[in-house]
């Protein structure tokens, strides 16, 4: 029974995504025409062609890979040192500081995205390469959106870690920093696999902040503005659609793929911590 079940919701899942791959390998004709069989007799590769010459895609995908490979990197690092920091060591404001990065993700995206815009208005009076209209803007506020669940997903990694096996490596010699560098970091491991798949989905898929922040520079927009136009006030190309979407899918697959085992153990560990 529980398999069945199991088959079933595998089936309602990934039902959306068969039909995004059928709806772009449908030739233009039959998707005019409404056909809603559930396969197609005769497949098209032309809605891939027509967003792969889209003006500028090549520059958008490469844009999205640097903001997401950016915002996976230094959001993680950033986590993990306040994660060791916030578990091992202790200080007054421990607990305030705790609640503060709580607190940070109760609140909707949609709430800050106006304030945010001024923010970075002004900031790139001072610094050009992170106010409006760079990819800087987009890498800054996706770091604050990912550090704040990096933090707390990593505690239970770190915490995780018996305090003998620092004790140990300080009674060999170790300092704090060769202790975190070359012991701790490699046995939350998992944990951070865990944390930079979830960084790199969330910032892969923007399409808020991207269109909110990036606003005359064409050259830093990122991919989903690509699929962007092909939507059109009289007639939407669903073909370019699904195709861009299958095509964005890809690096997000891919990635999941890499960290695949990493990421199953880290989301164990995380309830276990």
């Amino acid at each position: 029974m529980a398999d069945v079940c199991a088959l079933l919701v595998a089936v309602v899942v990934a039902f959306p995504l068969y039909w995004m791959v059928l709806s772009a390998l449908r030739p233009r004709a039959e998707l005019e025409a409404g056909d809603a069989t559930p396969f197609t007799l005769s497949p098209s590769l032309d809605s891939f062609e027509r967003v792969v010459l889209v003006d500028g895609f090549g520059r958008y995908l490469v844009n999205s890979l640097l903001v997401a490979g950016a915002v996976v990197v230094l959001s993680t690092l950033c986590a993990f040192l306040a994660a060791v920091a916030l578990t091992r060591y202790r200080f007054r404001t421990r607990s305030t500081l705790l609640v503060m990065v709580l607190v940070a993700q109760m609140v909707p995206i949609e709430a800050l995205t106006i304030p945010l815009f001024f923010l970075l208005r002004n900031i790139g009076g001072a610094v050009p390469a992170l106010g409006l209209n760079h990819l800087g803007s987009l890498i800054i506020v996706h770091m604050a959106f990912s550090i704040p669940f990096a933090i707390w997903m990593l505690r239970g990694f770190v915490a995780a870690v018996p305090q003998s096996v620092e004790e140990a490596a300080k009674l060999d010699g170790a300092s704090s920093f060769t202790f975190v560098r070359r012991i701790l970091f490699p046995l939350v491991a998992p944990g951070v696999a865990a944390c930079s798949i979830f960084s790199f989905i969330t910032t892969w898929n923007d399409f808020l902040f991207a269109k909110t922040f990036i606003i005359s520079a064409q050259e830093n927009q990122t991919l989903p503005i690509a699929i962007l136009t092909f939507f059109k006030p009289d007639e939407n190309d669903w073909g370019g659609i699904m195709a861009g979407s299958v095509l964005m899918t890809i690096p997000v697959l891919i990635f999941f793929v890499i960290v695949q085992r990493h990421l199953i153990s880290g989301l164990g560990g995380a309830v276990k911590g």
